[in-house]
């Protein structure tokens, strides 16, 4: 219990301005208004999935992410956390863990062997979850198909490769092949082919995750999930695209944390998100 207490706090610190300081908002994007995180969690829950992305090693994003998740669960017991750091082959070390039979130092190691980014900056969402008996799922693809892709494109694969994907397919179409040109500019400059391949890893990897987010919920079809995953995954034409041509109709909303001059008021469209986390600086 006092882990949880610990973190309730944390929590309430995020909803609660400083001194000079902001409390934590979203920016409703087609709205073009500020609302609460209490008013937004209760809109929030409406969806099936709610992408919260992040940027991988910034705290004040994890520590936001919790923030909206502990709101949403306030209003929504039925609640799941997907997690893009674990692969789905690894769903039963998350299973154990939120069911209490896995300690914190396996969870590090198996964290460690799949994400390698600093556990601490997920922690407390780990601990809330378990506390919570919130399940959490497992959506990635094994990285070193995704790497496979990346360099030898998915025509690369052996049969035994492909048969350790979900059934999707590679597809690649321009709407898609726009939007990584437009996150990634020139830093994929080199050859076609090269950039091909890396459509086609971008392809694989949102599409996996979107399978497996679609799948858990096609069996627990009043629980909403909230999916943490890197920015580039959570954007509407990403995983959010894929999961609609996996489940058509899906109801999805896209929550992105704000950075001035790209992910703002003034650059992100409905096209690309629902709303955006305030009060980051």
């Amino acid at each position: 219990m006092k882990n949880v207490f610990c973190i309730m706090a944390l929590v309430a610190t995020l909803l609660t301005p400083a001194c000079g300081g902001n409390a934590l908002g979203l920016w409703d994007v087609t709205a073009k208004r500020t609302i609460t995180l209490d008013e937004g969690a209760g809109v929030l829950v409406q969806a099936d999935l709610v992408y919260l992305g992040e940027s991988h090693d910034v705290a004040a994003h994890h520590a936001a992410q919790l923030a909206i998740i502990a709101a949403m669960a306030k209003v929504k017991p039925d609640l799941a956390v997907g997690i893009e750091m674990f692969p789905h082959h690894d769903q039963d070390v998350l299973d154990a863990w939120v069911g209490g039979s896995l300690d914190e130092g396996a969870l590090r190691a198996a964290f460690a062997r799949n994400w390698g980014m600093a556990f601490e900056l997920y922690r407390d969402i780990f601990v809330f979850c378990r506390e919570r008996r919130i399940p959490m799922v497992a959506l990635n693809a094994p990285r070193e198909i995704v790497r496979q892709v990346a360099r030898g494109g998915f025509a690369s694969l052996t049969p035994e490769q492909i048969g350790e994907l979900p059934p999707v397919a590679c597809v690649v179409d321009p709407a898609y092949e726009a939007f990584l040109r437009r996150m990634f500019g020139g830093h994929h400059h080199g050859h076609a082919s090269s950039f091909a391949h890396f459509c086609e890893a971008q392809v694989v990897w949102d599409t996996a995750m979107a399978y497996y987010a679609v799948h858990f919920l096609a069996e627990r079809p009043n629980t909403v999930m909230a999916v943490l995953c890197g920015q580039i995954h959570a954007w509407r034409p990403a995983m959010p695209s894929r999961a609609e041509s996996l489940a058509p109709g899906i109801r999805q909303l896209i929550v992105l944390p704000r950075a001035m001059g790209t992910v703002d008021e003034n650059t992100v469209t409905p096209q690309d998100a629902d709303y955006l986390i305030l009060g980051l600086e």
